[in-house]
């Protein structure tokens, strides 16, 4: 049985890989980012466990992690979860910034450095869903497309760190996708959202299970999933 680790298992993308990775029976770790949240989390999912990390406070999650009990296995990291504040750069101040880097790269980067050795042990997978914010940068979308290709760097890196200790690395740039995220997007552009417009959470949910059931003479570094319609 696999233990896979998930962020962002509360809504989208993520409770669509976290649902399906439970129904065939494997073993879900849920992170969250206080005990009530977790508790959430417990009852959206039974049976599945959780540990408590505030990714907005990446300098913090050592610590925390230190007062928690780590998986013994880790068969995959999952990282799905992210922030986005839209707005052009004259005018996002510093705490936005901060919070999206914190959020969608460092956070990542250091729940990464904490999972290392069980993922070594399984020689486990590591996934970042990034965005199509992560190869390319339009107007407003500044900060957050920064995070993503930051993300998209630590995804490479680690990849040529890991090969050796059979460690597998993806990233997974999903176009725009139907989600509470994806609905926050058009309130800022000042857009109707309309779901039915977008790549259903379910459909890179698929790809992302691809990739991890991959069998090992093969590896999937980079999936691009743009809307079908």
């Amino acid at each position: 049985m696999a233990t896979h680790v998930i962020t962002g298992a509360g809504s989208g993308i993520g409770a669509a890989v976290a649902r399906r990775l439970q129904e065939r029976g494997d073993d879900i770790v849920l992170i969250a980012r206080d005990a009530g949240r977790a508790r959430q989390l417990e009852a959206q999912y039974p049976g599945a466990g959780s540990m408590v990390a505030d990714l907005a406070e990446p300098e913090r999650i050592s610590k925390a992690f230190g007062m928690q009990a780590m998986p013994e296995q880790v068969d995959s990291l999952l990282h799905i979860a992210g922030i986005v504040d839209l707005g052009p750069v004259a005018e996002l101040r510093a705490k936005t910034w901060i919070q999206q880097l914190n959020a969608n790269l460092v956070s990542p980067a250091e729940l990464t450095r904490l999972f290392l050795p069980q993922l070594r042990m399984a020689q486990g997978h590591v996934v970042y869903v990034n965005s199509g914010a992560g190869l390319e940068a339009h107007a407003q979308w500044g900060a957050y497309a920064a995070s993503k290709h930051g993300l998209k760097a630590l995804a490479d890196s680690l990849r040529h760190e890991e090969h050796e200790n059979g460690v597998r690395v993806t990233s997974v740039y999903p176009g725009r996708t139907a989600s509470p995220m994806q609905a926050k997007v058009h309130s800022q552009e000042g857009k109707e959202y309309d779901a039915s417009k977008w790549i259903d959470p379910e459909s890179v949910a698929t790809t992302i299970l691809m990739a991890i059931d991959l069998p090992r003479d093969a590896e999937v570094n980079n999936l691009t999933v743009r809307p079908g319609r």
